[in-house]
């Protein structure tokens, strides 16, 4: 089983969960470069900060690493990646997980990269709102994640019954 796994897909793909479930199963640690990128007040590292950081992440001997970032990182991180999982869920299950985890969120005070917080009005009545962020992206996002991995050696999972299909067969060869 390769010991360098890159997770990627559009926004709210479950590329976090299958990241951590991998790492958990093969025993790799867990890379989620949305803990690399954010600070606090949702404040961004410079390119070249962001970049070092997860150059470091990736030196590692074996790592599971989840997350885009591609207008940032470039392939960086499907370049170091024996194996590539491409999580592709249709836009109605990427925008019913993401109400499901927004509102779980919200309603917790779940906190999330650099002591990050979502809210009712950053989620549902803003600019920049995970909800215009995937209604405008996804289409677009799937047509590069074609391109880009048609020179990678990935699979690709279409849903979650395929997705729990690979995980248990991927578990059985370790």
């Amino acid at each position: 089983m390769p010991t360098r796994i890159a997770v990627v897909g559009t926004t709210c793909a479950g590329k976090t969960t299958v990241a951590k479930r991998l790492a958990e199963i093969h025993g790799l640690p867990h890379i989620e470069l949305d803990a690399l990128h954010w600070g606090p007040g949702w404040s961004e590292p410079s390119e070249d900060e962001f970049r070092a950081r997860v150059e470091e992440a990736l030196d590692a001997d074996g790592w599971v690493g989840d997350g885009g970032y591609h207008g940032k990182l470039g392939d960086l991180v499907l370049e170091r990646a024996e194996l590539v999982v491409w999580l592709d869920p249709p836009l109605s299950t990427v925008l019913r997980r993401l109400g499901t985890r927004t509102v779980r969120r919200i309603r917790s005070g779940e906190g999330l990269w650099g002591g990050n917080r979502e809210t009712w009005r950053g989620a549902f009545f803003s600019r920049e709102s995970l909800f215009l962020w995937a209604l405008k992206t996804h289409r677009p996002r799937r047509a590069r994640y074609e391109e880009r991995l048609a020179k990678h050696d990935a699979v690709r999972l279409r849903s979650a019954s395929e997705t729990e299909a690979w995980l248990a067969a991927s578990g059985r060869l370790t």
